[in-house]
Formats: structure tokens, sequence, C-alpha cells
């Protein structure tokens, strides 16, 4: 158990700081397929975005963890990073069971 929770705790830290260190990335270098297409359908833009980088999807599970995203927040921190993920996890387990169960 406490090697799984390490390998859970690893990834949102790391999360967390590839939203500081290299936001322009490209989010497949950090979320499946299936993530970013949730995220897309899920947490809508606030704004039209011409380029979709690893920030602004790490902004999206941010904010689905309660981060308000406004002009004069600090970076998200690994609180709201590991609620956001803690729901986009439960999201995305319940699309791929209804996908299974469905087709």
């Amino acid at each position: 158990m406490i090697a799984i929770f390490c390998l859970i705790s690893w990834r949102i830290f790391w999360l967390t700081m590839a939203n500081r260190t290299a936001p322009a990335e490209p989010p497949r270098c950090a979320l499946t397929k299936l993530e970013i297409s949730l995220l897309d359908h899920i947490v809508k833009d606030r704004e039209p975005c011409s380029q979709k980088t690893l920030s602004h999807y790490l902004v999206k599970i941010a904010r689905l963890g309660g981060y308000l995203a406004r002009a004069s927040d600090p970076p998200p921190g690994n609180t709201v990073m590991w609620r956001g993920m803690t729901r986009l996890t439960d999201i995305t387990l319940g699309a791929v069971t209804m996908a299974n169960i469905c087709g």
C-alpha cells in the first residue's frame, strides 16, 4: 500500500512541478488520450484557446480540485492537484466502466 501511495504522490508532485517548469509541453507527455478528452468534455474553457498545452490541462485538473484560476491566483499546489486528480481518476474509471458495459 505504501508503494502505491508513493507512486500516486510522485505523479501529483511531478504534475505540479511540470506546470511550473515546462508549461508549454504537449499534454500527451503527462496525460493519456482518455484523460485529455474527458477534461475537454467536462471542464469547459473560459476563453477560446488555439494551442492547448500541458499547463492548460493541468489548470483544468486543478479546477476540478477547487482552483479558481483567477489572474491573481498563484499556480495550483499539490493539495489542489491531488483533489483534481482524485476526481479525474473517478471520472476516468466511470468512463471506462461504461465503455465496457455498453460496448
